[in-house]
């Protein structure tokens, strides 16, 4: 597959949790637990999701571009890493299927957009 193939991907998968989180803030409540549901939390949810639907815009729109395009993907997957830290320093207080699916999908959306940046870079 191709990086850039790989880029869209990533870049779609994120618009659609994007979209999840901010029209259906509670669909998150597997990832963050009961704070999706509660009106409060429900507000960082919706940002939050807004943040992934930009970044999945931006990088898929940027992906073919030379320079900005790998910049830009590598700076999305370091995101990425961001979200598993963040998601595996609050694992007691988290649901643990939540920390298990996060892992997965933020880790392998890393790997994959750290090998996507360089590819695209070479």
């Amino acid at each position: 597959m191709s990086p850039v193939t790989v880029v869209k991907l990533l870049s779609y998968g994120r618009i659609a949790l994007g979209v999840a989180g901010v029209a259906a803030p509670q669909t998150w409540s597997g990832w963050v637990g009961r704070v999706a549901e509660q009106p409060d939390g429900q507000v960082l949810v919706r940002g939050f999701g807004a943040r992934d639907v930009l970044l999945g815009f931006m990088t898929a729109h940027v992906a073919e571009r030379p320079g900005v395009g790998p910049r830009t993907v590598g700076a999305v997957a370091l995101m990425d890493v961001v979200d598993l830290a963040s998601t595996l320093a609050a694992r007691k207080s988290l649901p643990s299927s939540g920390v298990a699916a996060t892992a997965a999908v933020a880790g392998g959306a890393a790997a994959a957009g750290f090998w996507a940046a360089r590819a695209l870079d070479a």
